[in-house]
């Protein structure tokens, strides 16, 4: 597990339709969290400009736009987010090992060609938390979550991403799987007394630290709270509670 402060583990989903209401939300969680994920809804209202200000402004962003595509369209957008500075970005496992290999060569140009001291992590989307037993079956991917997320990992590995995104409830088997350095990005995080909106597979803060995810995706239970920073300083709280019998040795 990577040893980082609590609230650096963190990841704010900007999940807003406008590059204004992510900048709002950015000035008030600025220093109380370790990232900002920005998806399809305003990366298509804001396009690049909207990572671009947040780089230049000193915070961290995850890119996720789940790219899927022929191995060289996926190389060549792993190229791109790159060159505009990112720290994570998402491919869909299910794409395969070419094309996740072909987004790891594309961070790698990437950083080669910035003189960046390492390139952004690829991360690979396993099944996405709003997905149960039926829904999974339905397109045609057999086996439990569990297995599906698993067999999805492994793949990922061996084709060279540095981790994955994956529910909760599949973060455990996955450490044993992949082992200590391979990177476990957690959605579907709610606080104990918080709802599950539309995730299936969801746990809280500190369960999902104590089963090893390395960094929590928080949306609406931050971004919809009446004051944010506080929000965020609460679930922080949560992870420094599980986290400080992990690093003592205690659990």
């Amino acid at each position: 597990m990577m040893r980082m402060h609590p609230k650096e583990k963190i990841v704010v989903a900007l999940d807003v339709p406008s590059a204004d209401a992510a900048l709002r939300l950015v000035q008030r969680l600025h220093g109380h969290v370790g990232m900002f994920k920005v998806g399809s809804e305003v990366f298509t209202a804001a396009g690049p400009n909207i990572v671009q200000s947040l780089i230049t402004s000193g915070d961290q962003v995850f890119l996720d736009l789940k790219f899927h595509d022929i191995p060289n369209t996926v190389r060549a957008a792993a190229y791109q987010a790159g060159m505009l500075g990112v720290s994570l970005l998402t491919t869909h496992a299910s794409g395969g090992s070419r094309m996740i290999a072909a987004a790891v060569e594309g961070v790698r140009a990437a950083a080669k060609e910035t003189g960046a001291a390492k390139p952004a992590r690829v991360l690979a989307v396993t099944a996405l938390t709003s997905l149960g037993p039926d829904d999974l079956a339905e397109v045609g991917m057999q086996g439990s979550p569990e297995e599906t997320v698993v067999r999805l990992a492994r793949l990922a590995k061996s084709a060279g991403a540095d981790g994955v995104v994956a529910s909760p409830r599949e973060i455990a088997v996955i450490r044993r799987t992949c082992g200590s350095e391979f990177l476990i990005v957690t959605p579907g995080i709610r606080p104990a007394a918080g709802a599950r909106d539309d995730q299936v597979r969801t746990a809280t803060p500190e369960s999902a630290i104590l089963a090893g995810a390395d960094y929590l995706v928080i949306g609406r239970p931050i971004t919809a709270a009446a004051d944010p920073a506080a929000a965020a300083r609460a679930i922080a709280a949560e992870i420094e509670n599980a986290l400080t019998p992990l690093l003592s040795g205690s659990r």
